[in-house]
């Protein structure tokens, strides 16, 4: 059996056609319009910056670089708020449940979103899905240093030694699972060196142990920059891809020999999966301005790291780059966090 459609009838379907279409596209506008409107009213009220890392903490010291100017330039108070914790996870798992409507924000250590989760796989959030990765603010430069008590003034004479006498050597960090052991690992493993790690409950001790003289050396994310400064300690290496705006003179590992290492890490500002595009950029934007300042830099700088500006999917992408080469690293050296 055949059928057939009359002129009458094609008509018909014509007009529901074009009705259906119309819904869908108002049902459309009607879903975007919350969020456009959200975006544009932005920032109706204050803004809060938590940091998951606590009061003294370089992340700490990045967001209160940016905070005073940031609410200049929005017109809004920013509040910084202080939840350590867990590696840093307490603080962004508390904005990963946060409403993606601007006004709660994350201002983090990137080792809370490259390192710890490879050491830590069961985590209540995903920090490259449940985050909009929105500015890098400062990147953080990890020293090599030694005491001038040592018998070598270079890092080649440093791996010299250290292959003539394995075992010999021991080295402080922050705590197992820091970056600075991170990157202490890192070296061991491409410089082929047998050495022993002494992990800390924190910078300031690893530190006083290494110019008490307990240990030979430590890696460093920028508190021992006044003693490298006053002379009592000897900055052997940095640990970045670029040499440290802090110590120009002073060649990176990769210049040294280790071609490729990198561990630094950027501190950055994060807001929960779902903002509008329209805030992200907003504060990207903003963020930016303020990393160009002299004075915002200058503060970047004292605490060994360099303004991290760029958009957000450069900073996506530098944070995909440094996760994939960590993992690797705590893959391979079996490293856990204390």
């Amino acid at each position: 059996m055949s059928f057939e459609t009359t002129p009458r009838q094609a008509g018909s379907r014509r007009r529901f056609t074009l009705q259906a279409a119309a819904l869908a596209c108002a049902a459309s506008f009607a879903a975007l319009a919350p969020a456009t409107a959200m975006a544009q009213a932005w920032p109706a009220k204050p803004i809060r910056l938590i940091v998951n890392f606590p009061p003294g903490s370089s992340p700490d010291v990045v967001a209160r670089a940016i905070g005073t100017p940031l609410s200049q330039a929005l017109g809004q108070p920013v509040v910084i708020d202080n939840r350590a914790g867990a590696s840093g996870l307490i603080g962004a798992e508390a904005v990963a449940k946060s409403a993606p409507d601007g006004y709660t924000l994350l201002v983090s250590a990137g080792s809370s979103f490259t390192m710890v989760p490879h050491m830590m796989p069961k985590m209540n959030f995903d920090p490259f899905k449940d985050f909009v990765p929105v500015a890098g603010i400062g990147r953080i430069d990890i020293f090599l240093v030694t005491r001038n008590d040592q018998p070598y003034a270079s890092f080649p004479e440093f791996v010299k030694y250290a292959k003539a006498n394995p075992g010999k050597l021991s080295y402080s960090s922050a705590g197992n699972g820091t970056s600075p052991h991170i990157a202490g690992e890192m070296m061991k493993a491409m410089a082929g060196l047998h050495t022993v790690h002494i992990p800390y409950r924190g910078t300031t001790p690893a530190l006083q142990d290494l110019l008490a003289g307990n240990v030979n050396y430590s890696f460093d994310s920028g508190a021992s920059v006044t003693h490298i400064k006053s002379g009592k300690l000897r900055l052997l290496a940095t640990a970045g891809k670029k040499r440290s705006s802090q110590f120009p003179e002073t060649p990176t590992m990769d210049e040294l020999g280790l071609k490729g290492f990198d561990a630094g890490t950027t501190h950055g500002l994060f807001a929960p999966a779902g903002t509008p595009p329209e805030i992200v950029d907003r504060l990207n934007a903003e963020v930016n301005k303020i990393l160009a300042t002299p004075q915002v830099a200058q503060q970047i700088r004292a605490i060994g790291a360099e303004p991290a500006s760029g958009t957000p999917a450069e900073f996506r992408a530098s944070m995909t780059a440094d996760s994939d080469r960590y993992g690797a690293v705590i893959k391979a050296r079996a490293i856990r966090p204390d």
